[in-house]
């Protein structure tokens, strides 16, 4: 199912990395001068990640050239997403424009003619900026965008239709440039989703010892939880390989010196309780801003606590080129002379894939406030996981009784509508103080907030999404839709 034109561009696709050595500069660090005054900028876009990095203070884990990044650069502890899910939080980042704002909010939307939703005409996607500004642009890897688009208006370089997951970029990188021109480009990285691959275990760095790993306290120390933790950190080590082969490239490029890498990831690792659901172990990524020339606007080797939102991501891409953020953007540019930290950032998670929710969150300094507007439908409902045999084992092991109180609470049909965690003092976000009458006046402020931003913003989840879209899941996942919105689908 075509989201855009079927042209597809005929220049020939290029190896990005080729087989190098997976840690980078083993060389003099020396490089040629630079080839374009304008900076290029770089996104190493990693799907399914949390901060389990040496840097980030892992001791797990090894990311040898990941550490070199936040050793020549920024490391952020308090990037917060706007969406625990794919597809709407690329719509919004490279919108710089909320999903819930564009009506991008419900996973894996806008897949079929009848269900495209089109941006408004004032509102351009970043790419489409940068090109404007006479930057070469491309995207190896998934766009996953629930919007209408013509990607040969945003990226060079040929793609293909992954149906329900989008169109896909294929190999490319920056040498198809013009000679001096700078470029924009984003590099997607499998990160958590490495352990779908079937090749997966013979290319691990190095194999984990699960039986030491010490997991969060909301899951069982079982054999099998350890080892699905111990096959995510092994994935994070294999994606940490790839980076350093993509850095060593752009070292044999002659282009380290000129360009800003953003390394991020788009979301929490797979697991319950962190992708698709708005605690910190699915909102809270890790994000390092390095820069290996001169330029006095990054302090090398520092650590950034203020509060980034996702958005700002593609704003301070722009700052960095000069190019002045559209009027629209609800992303800052945290490089700024006239920044001021964010006190807030709001996250939303609506439908994944077949199951419907629709879930609110204002995250500030210490505290996370999460309303819940489904409260009928318990945390775990029917979902794609259900098919995992970590998950039909956790199930299991709830229904035997064998979780204590903190493990079994995400498993239980109660869901209450409003959520209030310390996160100074309970970072693992256990104690609901939401009830609690010693907290009832920040619980009341971060709902007012939350209320004034569904009002002004026009949040577009508080409306029922339309037919056509929820006609696109249930004719994918069937007798898996139990939601009572699918009711008018049904047929005897």
């Amino acid at each position: 199912m075509k989201i855009t034109n079927k042209s597809i561009s005929k220049r020939r696709s290029v190896l990005l990395v080729p087989i190098l050595a997976s840690l980078f500069f083993l060389s003099s660090f020396e490089e040629p001068q630079k080839e374009a005054e304008r900076p290029n900028v770089l996104w190493l876009y990693v799907e399914d990640i949390s901060p389990n990095l040496s840097c980030y203070g892992d001791p797990n884990v090894n990311t040898p050239n990941i550490d070199k990044l936040a050793k020549n650069g920024v490391r952020f502890t308090n990037t917060i997403m706007p969406a625990p899910v794919c597809s709407p939080l690329r719509s919004a980042i490279i919108t710089g424009t909320m999903q819930t704002t564009l009506g991008t909010h419900n996973h894996h939307s806008s897949r079929t003619e009848a269900s495209m939703i089109k941006l408004p005409d004032h509102v351009k996607t970043l790419p489409e900026i940068f090109r404007k500004e006479g930057y070469f642009t491309f995207n190896q890897g998934k766009d996953d965008y629930n919007f209408q688009y013509v990607r040969d208006s945003l990226y060079s370089g040929e793609y293909r239709d992954n149906g329900m997951y989008g169109l896909v970029g294929k190999e490319i990188d920056w040498s198809l440039r013009k000679k001096g021109q700078p470029y924009f480009g984003q590099i997607q990285l499998y990160g958590n989703k490495y352990i779908y691959s079937k090749t997966f275990q013979d290319r691990v760095v190095r194999q984990i010892d699960p039986d030491g790993l010490k997991l969060p306290v909301y899951y069982p120390q079982t054999d099998y939880m350890q080892e699905e933790w111990a096959n995510y950190l092994e994935s994070v080590e294999l994606t940490d390989k790839t980076v350093g082969d993509i850095m060593t490239k752009l070292e044999a490029d002659g282009m380290l010196n000129n360009t800003y890498v953003f390394f991020f990831s788009d979301h929490g690792m797979r697991l319950w309780r962190h992708k698709q659901f708005l605690y910190e172990g699915g909102i809270k990524v890790p994000f390092i801003l390095t820069y290996f020339g001169e330029d006095g606007k990054i302090q090398k080797g520092t650590v950034n606590d203020d509060l980034i939102s996702g958005l700002d991501i593609g704003s301070t891409s722009l700052g960095l080129a000069n190019i002045p953020l559209p009027d629209y953007t609800e992303g800052k540019d945290f490089l700024a002379n006239d920044y001021q930290p964010r006190d807030y950032v709001i996250s939303a998670r609506d439908r994944c894939d077949f199951s419907i929710d629709r879930i609110r969150s204002v995250r500030s300094e210490n505290f996370k406030y999460i309303r819940n507007f489904n409260t009928d439908r318990p945390y775990m409902q029917p979902s794609y996981r259900d098919a995992w045999e970590v998950t039909q084992r956790m199930r299991k092991a709830y229904q035997d009784g064998e979780l204590n109180e903190i493990q079994a609470r995400f498993w239980k049909d109660e869901r209450l509508a409003e959520e209030l965690y310390d996160l100074k003092n309970d970072p693992d976000e256990l104690v609901n103080l939401a009830a609690s009458p010693d907290f009832k006046k920040e619980r009341d402020k971060n709902r007012k907030i939350l209320e004034n931003w569904i009002t002004s913003t026009d949040d577009k989840g508080q409306y029922p999404e339309g037919i056509e879209g929820l006609k696109f899941m249930y004719e994918i996942w069937g007798d898996k839709c139990v939601n009572p919105e699918y009711e008018v689908l049904k047929t005897d």
